[in-house]
């Protein structure tokens, strides 16, 4: 089971899809120590 990641936790080390098809892998491609990632749930 996941847990939440609290107020202070290293960021887990993950690959997001673009929808253009483009990979990142986060935190290794962060430019900033500071990044929001949005994730939106819908139908396209």
């Amino acid at each position: 089971m996941t847990t939440k990641l609290q107020p202070g936790d290293l960021f887990p080390d993950i690959t997001l899809s673009g929808v253009d098809g483009s990979e990142i892998n986060l935190p290794a491609d962060l430019s900033s120590p500071f990044t929001v990632v949005l994730f939106y749930r819908g139908h396209w």
